[in-house]
């Protein structure tokens, strides 16, 4: 059997720390250029930026190799 899933995965501490570090400057940015807004929203994107690389990184597959896969093909 496998082990029971706790509901909180492996390194979701470090992506989330990084993603509170990310907001914080979003928020300090905005507030130094008078529009918390912008700062916000740059915040959001580049924290969804930071999800999709940080999980990239942590890769299930790292060193993978599907020889039927060229990139995009049409």
């Amino acid at each position: 059997m496998s082990e029971p899933r706790t509901g909180w995965p492996k390194g979701r501490i470090q992506w989330l720390l990084g993603t509170v570090v990310i907001l914080a400057g979003g928020v300090l940015f905005g507030l130094i250029w008078g529009q918390l807004w912008i700062g916000l929203v740059l915040a959001f994107a580049i924290s969804i930026g930071w999800l999709i690389a940080y999980e990239s990184w942590r890769g299930r597959h790292v060193g993978l190799e599907d020889p039927d896969d060229n990139g995009a093909q049409l």
